[in-house]
């Protein structure tokens, strides 16, 4: 097989409520102070840690984040709730993050000029799926009417370049000859509302990739995919223990300890270099250095690693235009990020530009793909 493969198209979707440092910060202060009252005892005995309060300037120091779009924001910021008051829906009806799964979907088949007819397999990859099985890459692929076949993936924070990947491969084998990738990023669910030190971090957005041969693609722009790379390396500085055995397990189903934390200056410490290091050797492996690179979509977790491992590589402070943001609206999406960033960034490059997808994240897992416009 001599064609290339290419990204034909992408889309994000991101749902229409949105909540605020400020909104976060009042909420989660009120909460900590009502905490603080009712356990004044045990706090003085030692028995009971206090809250500590929060602001908005802090949480745009420390992530760069400013807002966050949520899915459902009823019971979010609700001081006796604190979680989202998410509908349930029964089995006949559509699920909630296919639904985010179907309107990227939608918006990436516009875009590579695609119908559902055109695709061969559907992978919905993502930090979280909302079921076990059946699997919502097979609720998706029925929604769309797509012929083929669909799988779910779970890789944190790289399950979009992951995936990416196994569309890449499958491609290159002829065992598909368009794959549609998606990531129905649904994280508020799994946010501790109540931590400090997470609450801020996560928002809902869905994104979606086509991946296919250069033979088939009728997109105004498109890319060539040079090469992947992937790597893991096991931490516990992030983890998410929330699962089936919980049902089993004699202890509060949705504990602190069930959702979303980490050690975030651990990551940081640890995640920095080895995401500099990668992309460094991806780019050695196919002959090209940083400064060959006209564009970087990072992974949107901290606007502080992002800086960092920019400078690491090019020795210098990445411009906005070289290296864009997209935290500061959408906060950290899991594995979206990088996707969102590509998506809103790439059109204005001229053929022959040469940019770089990478994500990194829990396991650790960090994935790479580097890309050429046609």
């Amino acid at each position: 097989m001599n064609q290339s493969v290419v990204i034909s198209g992408a889309g994000v979707w991101n749902p229409p409520h949105t909540i605020t440092n400020q909104e976060l910060v009042d909420s989660y202060n009120a909460y900590s102070a009502k905490f603080n009252a009712d356990n004044t005892a045990a706090i003085e005995d030692g028995s009971v840690q206090e809250m500590p309060m929060s602001s908005a300037p802090f949480i745009e120091k420390v992530s760069g984040i400013k807002q966050r779009y949520i899915y459902i924001k009823d019971g979010a910021l609700d001081i006796d709730r604190m979680r989202p008051l998410v509908p349930k829906r029964s089995d006949d009806e559509l699920s909630h993050q296919a639904e985010f799964a179907l309107n990227a979907a939608k918006i990436a088949l516009q875009d590579a000029n695609k119908k559902a007819d055109d695709i061969d397999a559907v992978i919905v990859s993502c930090a979280y799926t909302e079921r076990a099985y059946p699997a919502i890459a097979i609720e998706v692929q029925e929604a769309l009417k797509i012929k083929g076949f669909g799988f779910d993936m779970l890789v944190a924070c790289s399950a979009a370049t992951f995936a990416l990947q196994r569309a890449y491969e499958m491609v290159k084998a002829d065992t598909a000859k368009c794959v549609l990738v998606i990531n129905p990023e649904l994280t508020s669910p799994q946010v501790n509302y109540k931590d400090r030190d997470g609450h801020f971090i996560f928002g809902d957005v869905s994104t979606a990739v086509v991946v296919e041969g250069s033979d088939t693609c009728r997109s105004e722009h498109s890319y060539d995919i040079l090469g992947t790379k992937a790597v893991t390396q096991f931490s516990n500085n992030i983890r998410s223990n929330f699962g089936y055995v919980s049902h089993a397990i004699d202890d509060d189903v949705f504990s602190a300890d069930n959702l979303f934390h980490q050690n975030g200056r651990g990551v940081f410490k640890e995640v920095c270099p080895m995401a500099a290091k990668h992309i460094e050797d991806h780019l050695s492996e196919l002959g090209y250095t940083p400064q060959d690179l006209s564009r970087w979509w990072l992974h949107q977790a901290n606007i502080n690693m992002n800086l960092l491992i920019s400078k690491r590589l090019l020795g210098r402070d990445a411009t906005i235009e070289e290296a864009p943001i997209v935290l500061d609206e959408y906060a950290n999406t899991a594995s979206a990020g990088s996707i969102i960033a590509f998506t809103k960034y790439n059109k204005d490059l001229a053929s022959g530009a040469v940019g770089v997808i990478c994500s990194f994240g829990a396991g650790y897992s960090i994935g790479s793909l580097v890309i050429k416009k046609r």
